[in-house]
């Protein structure tokens, strides 16, 4: 049985609908934004780092290879461009409102987690000998042994804050969005499909990769952020949509629970109002095209 979309539910004639429906969702997600940013402020946990310990934290202090202004655009804007380019087509205002409402909350929970633990763990980068001491000198206390850093002070701040990282789960929403847009598990064994999905996912590690190679984390840093990212995502992900195995896995569930509700109201209309309504929704329904 091919699917059938309802292509008159835009921005104009649901959009202030559907907000409105979740309207304390998005503004829990206004808290979160507010949290993370006042996690910022905190002073990370300074754990010990005796002389000793600087071996392994002696890697030199550089640029990211991907800059931190990149992360909003390939973990935030590149997603929402996507979702954006499918609203055009399918104009689905259900898909595009719980694909950007899910979208924020996988990246802001994730950063809400990764950044509190952050700020508990204080764990130094592999740079921090040269965030602490930018003259190459070291200084140590002499009964402790601990190092008593000469850097600038928000350098110093925040080379105590490599576990874990979190640049992952933007892309990992992505991965799900679109296995459920292609129907990648639709059973016909269409394998190029993998390469779409496992895209997102390919340039999500790589991100991570640099990260270990410009020296700002350790590998288990990156190793626990994916994990919490991905984890993060899909939950966020399944809250909204089927998982893409299934017959319904191309749309979000409040999608079918308008259809629901749809469908009530005609079998409430009388035998001519029906008809009439069947004649008006038919000239905006269409078929994607999928086959029996």
């Amino acid at each position: 049985m091919p699917e059938m979309r309802i292509i008159s539910h835009t921005l104009r004639s649901h959009g202030v609908k559907v907000a409105k429906v979740h309207k304390y969702d998005w503004l829990i997600l206004v808290l979160l934004a507010a949290v993370d940013l006042s996690l910022n402020f905190i002073e990370p946990f300074h754990r010990f780092v005796g002389e000793e310990m600087m071996t392994d934290l002696k890697y030199p202090f550089q640029k990211d290879t991907i800059p931190f202004w990149a992360v909003p655009i390939y973990a935030v804007l590149l997603p929402l461009s996507i979702f954006l380019v499918y609203y055009i087509c399918r104009k689905d205002v259900y898909d595009l409102h719980h694909a950007i409402l899910g979208l924020f909350y996988s990246v802001l929970i994730t950063l809400v987690i990764t950044d509190a633990i952050k700020d508990a763990v204080g764990r130094p980068r592999p740079n921090f000998f040269w965030r602490c001491f930018p003259n190459g000198i070291g200084v140590y206390d002499p009964n402790t042994n601990n190092a008593i850093c000469t850097g600038e002070k928000m350098i110093i701040k925040e080379g105590h804050k490599s576990f874990p990282s979190g640049h992952t789960s933007g892309l990992g929403f992505l991965a799900w969005y679109l296995s459920g847009k292609i129907k990648v598990f639709d059973r016909r064994g269409h394998s190029a499909k993998l390469c779409i999905v496992f895209l997102p996912l390919l340039c999500a590690a790589l991100v991570g990769i640099s990260r270990v190679d410009d020296y700002w984390h350790h590998w288990q840093d990156v190793f626990a952020g994916g994990l919490i990212g991905i984890v993060i995502a899909s939950i966020c992900y399944l809250q909204s949509f089927p998982l893409p195995n299934q017959r319904d896995g191309w749309a979000p569930h409040a999608y079918f629970l308008m259809l629901d509700a749809e469908r009530n109201v005609d079998e409430s209309l009388s035998p001519a109002t029906r008809v009439n309504s069947l004649r008006m929704r038919r000239t905006d329904i269409e078929s994607p095209g999928s086959s029996p």
